[in-house]
């Protein structure tokens, strides 16, 4: 096999690389143009779903997986954790982000699913350092003081990464044994 058929194996969005470099642009669409971008940043989640090899499976991870984060920091915000402009309770700007993150969860940070330790750490530290980044750009507040709401996120996120890896696998194992019956 050469080494051009080796990079071409399997789609586009499929490849750890793509979805990485994918995923960052529309966390930036997201983060820094919020509503200005929105429509840049549909475009781009229409533009993944238009690409992927299997739709299907793709709409019931970004439904599950975007259903718990946007319900999550929903409930981070009502609790007072996060604060958004104009009283939102959550942007839409952070539902798109919802999806996007979505699409990591079997491609670039496919990694972490079989490594729970692992998932609870990036949960408890990289997660919330995110949520610091989009702070520094004025994209949410904090309602607390800055230890209080990292360690609200890291407790949350440390329980919720590792369980969204698992209903992702199940998802997917659920989705091939649908198929394969069929």
């Amino acid at each position: 096999m050469t080494a051009g058929k080796r990079f071409f194996s399997q789609p586009l969005t499929e490849t750890t690389w793509f979805n990485a470099i994918w995923f960052q642009t529309t966390w930036f669409c997201a983060v820094l143009g919020r509503e200005s971008l929105l429509p840049l940043t549909a475009a781009l989640i229409a533009l993944h779903l238009v690409l992927v090899p299997d739709r299907g499976k793709e709409f019931r991870q970004l439904a599950a997986v975007g259903a718990v984060g946007i319900g999550v920091d929903a409930f981070l915000s009502v609790s007072g954790v996060f604060v958004f402009p104009n009283g939102e309770l959550i942007p839409l700007w952070l539902c798109g982000l919802w999806l996007a993150f979505a699409t990591t969860f079997t491609r670039s940070l496919s990694f972490l699913g079989n490594k729970p330790l692992l998932a609870v750490l990036a949960g408890a530290i990289v997660v919330p350092f995110n949520y610091g980044i989009g702070a520094r750009l004025g994209a949410v507040e904090f309602g607390y003081s800055l230890p209080v709401s990292f360690g609200t996120m890291a407790a949350v996120w440390a329980i919720l990464l590792p369980s969204l890896y698992f209903a992702v696998s199940y998802i997917n194992t659920t989705g091939k044994t649908e198929a394969s019956d069929a």
